[in-house]
């Protein structure tokens, strides 16, 4: 296994773990290969919307240990709860040291000042019918079940894979051009007034990097997109930020021992012992 790669910060966003659709084994491979000083997770890492203690396999609890495992060796992990996790904005303002829980927050790295957030405060249709999300993203849970097996069949025959979640969801998660324009325009605007250097954002599920100009001035908008569909994430390395597509490709095993150790925990033992170990230090 090669060394991991220091990186000043990254930021992940929308992990959706405890549903069928999230790529948790990629994730988890992925930040086995980084050790960030700061790791961001920028909302809707676990779906408490579809949350069920039917589903949530060894993958997903693999990850969330990690987490908290990446926490105990000394990273500053600051999780920014989204819609689908916002039973998390209970808990704001909490910082046990290496954990901290907050609705935004501002990173000033090598002079430059970076504000983070999740987005959903942008989402009209989150803002005014959130019902109306909710059951969207329930319809688009289902439909990615059913994507999978259709899938499964098609590769099996030696087809090539379909994305019916993927159309669906442009429609849940205003995935249309002009909605992601604006989107990204309303961000923007608002970073540039407040006079930061970059603005991320998670929740559209588009990862993306921009310089985005306005009358006011100009800044710099990233998405780190999600780890349903794009497997993406955002490092600060060499004085700038840097958009990361994981590569699907890359050896994703773990060793017989560390699985054997997972298997023996529920996600409750995870969180009660990990917030002790970080208490700790």
């Amino acid at each position: 296994m090669s060394p991991k790669r220091k990186l000043q910060a990254a930021v992940i966003s929308d992990a959706h773990l405890g549903t069928f659709n999230s790529k948790a084994n990629e994730l988890y491979s992925y930040l086995k290969t980084i050790q960030p000083e700061i790791l961001v997770l920028n909302g809707d890492i676990i779906d408490v919307w579809r949350f069920s203690r039917r589903y949530f396999p060894t993958s997903h609890i693999r990850v969330v240990r990690y987490l908290f495992k990446m926490a105990e060796k000394g990273t500053k992990i600051i999780f920014i709860p989204g819609n689908h996790d916002e039973v998390g904005r209970r808990f704001t303002g909490i910082d046990f040291g290496h954990f901290q829980i907050d609705n935004k927050i501002v990173l000033n790295i090598e002079g430059k000042s970076t504000w983070i957030f999740h987005g959903d405060v942008f989402d009209v249709v989150m803002h005014h019918s959130k019902w109306l999300a909710k059951m969207g993203s329930a319809g688009y849970g289902i439909l990615a079940g059913i994507n999978k097996l259709v899938n499964f069949f098609l590769v099996f025959f030696g087809g090539n894979p379909i994305s019916l979640a993927g159309k669906i969801k442009d429609k849940v998660k205003g995935g249309k051009k002009d909605t992601v324009s604006n989107f990204e325009s309303m961000v923007s605007r608002l970073g540039i007034r407040k006079g930061y250097h970059y603005v991320i954002c998670g929740h559209i599920h588009r990862p993306a990097k921009k310089r985005i100009k306005s009358p006011a001035g100009a800044i710099t908008y990233l998405n780190s997109g999600d780890w349903v569909d794009h497997m993406t994430a955002l490092e600060f390395e060499n004085n700038d930020w840097h958009l990361k597509y994981w590569d699907s490709q890359k050896d994703d095993s773990v060793e017989e021992s560390e699985e054997e150790e997972i298997l023996s925990e529920t996600l409750e033992d995870i969180f009660n012992k990990a917030f002790k170990e970080i208490l700790k230090s």
